[in-house]
């Protein structure tokens, strides 16, 4: 048994997955959490797009049943031989999507409304502001900074640049 990259038609990703399941073949199919501008688009969005990958023993499976599965274009090859993906870089790539995935997941739930952060990066390092809202699509958010005497202003930081601002900081201000 080794792992196969199959490439499928466009958007075919799940379709060909669904496939190779029915014909007992462990999938993987990479994909990032993403947040999308539309709500009602999906969340997941493939890491290589047109790809999935599938293990299997090519030795018991005919090439002509592979070549007929809905959605699949046919297995990567180089010189018409099919080339097989080593399991620890399968293994690898789970782990690093799933920490992406983890990290993305906690950093867009970890503000609510009105907390003080502090911004940590870009040229408003060193402030502090409220938080307002998330904006979809590219992982940035809206703060609300008073810079001065003047009102608040509304800025758009990366997601990145921003920090809760630590308990015992807020305590010591006050």
């Amino acid at each position: 048994m080794q792992w196969y990259v199959f490439q499928s038609k466009f958007q075919k990703e799940s379709l060909v997955c669904e496939q190779l399941r029915i014909r007992n073949v462990d999938t993987f199919f990479p994909r990032l959490y993403v947040q999308p501008v539309n709500p009602r688009a999906r969340r997941m969005k493939p890491y290589f797009p047109g790809y999935v990958f599938g293990r299997l023993d090519l030795e018991q499976i005919s090439r002509s049943i592979i070549d007929w599965i809905p959605g699949v274009i046919g297995i990567v090859s180089f010189g018409g031989e099919p080339v097989s993906v080593p399991d620890h870089l399968i293994t690898t790539l789970q782990q690093h999507l799933n920490a992406i995935n983890a990290a993305k997941r906690e950093l867009s739930e970890r503000f609510q409304l009105g907390d003080s952060v502090a911004i940590q990066g870009g040229p408003f390092a060193g402030y502090e502001a409220i938080f307002n809202s998330r904006l979809p699509g590219r992982n940035r958010v809206e703060v609300l900074l008073k810079l001065l005497q003047g009102p608040q202003i509304r800025v758009e930081l990366p997601i990145h640049q921003i920090a809760l601002k630590d308990s015992s900081f807020v305590k010591r201000a006050s």
